[in-house]
């Protein structure tokens, strides 16, 4: 399946340029395309594409602002910012972009990126956990209050927690707890020592880590035992993994 792309440009010939260099490329499909910020929104909730490419002002608008909203939709998004403004990068990186394209570019420089993103596609392992984590405090529990009901969760048996849709998602190996509570309210009931909050929208059990592979530039993607479920790691926080393990 061709890997979705959506493009935010409100310059028709560069929307035009970028069309024709990610189609050159029978892997990927542009799925859409608007000139606006408060279109961009809805056609990613619509599309729900895995690349979008996103200049930084439009009309006025902020970019950066949008890539904020997008990535708390889906963390995993692949935004790469293409944008004459080279002083933003800073702040794009904030948001975890995977790439910044500066305008005018060339061919190969976006080529380069769309054949970054195919080669995570299926990424080598890296082999840096060697040593495992046991977490043998197993009579403590975690209570889960949904719309509801309430869930008593074994902590030990907790893999990830998730924010996904304006609510937080705890998953263990035979289910999956949602509730209204923040990420920073689970965490502080978590110890420190098995759980890390590898990023914004995701707390990780360190011990149920099967492999972390890279994810864009300053990203890795984390795998785990028993559950077919990913998480992001950023890449300070995934040095802080390799200390723990060394």
């Amino acid at each position: 399946m061709a890997i979705k792309v959506i493009l935010v440009e409100d310059e028709s010939g560069i929307r035009m340029l970028l069309k024709k260099i990610i189609e050159k490329k029978e892997e990927f499909q542009v799925a859409g395309e608007c000139d606006n910020l408060a279109d961009a929104v809805s056609l990613f909730a619509r599309l729900k594409p895995e690349v979008v490419f996103l200049d930084i002002e439009i009309n006025g608008a902020s970019g950066i602002d949008c890539a904020k909203i997008i990535a708390d939709m889906e963390p995993k998004t692949k935004i790469v910012f293409a944008t004459a403004h080279s002083e933003y990068m800073s702040e794009a990186f904030e948001v975890y972009a995977f790439d910044y394209l500066i305008k005018p570019f060339d061919i190969e420089r976006v080529e380069r990126t769309l054949d970054r993103i195919l080669s995570l596609q299926e990424p080598e392992p890296l082999d840096h956990l060697d040593k495992i984590v046991r977490y043998e405090r197993g009579l403590d529990r975690l209570l889960v209050k949904g719309r509801e009901s309430m869930s008593f969760v074994d902590i030990q048996d907790i893999i990830l927690v998730q924010r996904e849709n304006n609510s937080t998602v705890i998953y263990t190996k035979q289910d999956s707890f949602t509730t209204s509570a923040g990420l920073g309210d689970i965490e502080a009931k978590l110890d420190p020592d098995v759980f890390l909050r590898s990023h914004k929208s995701y707390i990780i059990n360190v011990s149920k880590i099967k492999k972390i592979e890279p994810y864009g530039r300053w990203t890795y993607i984390v795998a785990f035992k028993d559950i077919d479920k990913d998480a992001l790691i950023t890449a300070d926080k995934y040095e802080e993994i390799k200390k723990r393990f060394s």
